[in-house]
């Protein structure tokens, strides 16, 4: 589980497929309210103010990103206090119950493969080697001071599926980012056929 701080009432957590199943939580449980999840929640709100100062009470607007190959992103926003629905503002705001969270969830599920490598050339080895299986795809950022390469699922084969992640994983890293951020952030280096282009400029290292 990994917390980042995106802003004073913003923070972004990213659940690998590990995470949750070492809490016997599968990926669709998230879309239900069930013991389980409300625990892994209150986790992650307990681990959020450890490790960012991240406040949990009052009003709270969480996404779920479900990604296909690297887990989950949970965006979550702290909304304003309800003056009515806490006394007018009484100073024992800091007192209400730790368990009581008002969310307001939203899931979105993205087939998009995301993977980053923190060097080019090992972003190249990576690209010929998925070149016989991806002649013509991706899209490459710049992002974080990484490669993030993105990949559309009708970009792949039918079957090629786990042999392209295999090879993604080998080179590079599952990333937390999603599609969005990266158009809003990140800056767009190739915006069609990246496996090809860096293929046909740069070459292995022997």
């Amino acid at each position: 589980m990994k917390i980042e701080r995106l802003g004073n009432d913003k923070i972004r957590i990213f659940l690998t497929f590990d995470d949750l199943s070492e809490r016997g939580i599968q990926k669709e449980d998230m879309w239900q309210e069930i013991p389980k999840v409300h625990d892994l929640f209150t986790e992650m709100m307990d681990q959020a103010y450890s490790e960012v100062g991240f406040d949990a009470t009052g009003p709270l607007a969480v996404e779920v990103f479900a990604l296909p190959a690297q887990g989950m992103v949970v965006i979550v926003t702290r909304g304003k206090y309800d003056q009515h629905h806490h006394g007018g503002g009484s100073p024992y705001e800091d007192e209400m119950p730790e368990e009581v969270y008002e969310m307001e969830v939203t899931l979105e599920q993205s087939d998009t493969i995301l993977y980053s490598f923190d060097d080019f050339e090992i972003l190249i080895e990576a690209a010929h080697v998925l070149q016989h299986m991806l002649a013509d795809a991706g899209r490459l950022y710049k992002y974080n001071r990484k490669w993030v390469l993105q990949l559309e699922p009708e970009e792949l084969e039918d079957g090629k599926h786990p042999a392209v992640i295999a090879v993604l994983a080998e080179f590079g890293e599952a990333t937390s980012v999603t599609p969005a951020m990266l158009e809003e952030y990140g800056d767009l280096v190739m915006a069609e056929n990246a496996i090809g282009v860096i293929c046909s400029h740069f070459k292995r290292q022997d």
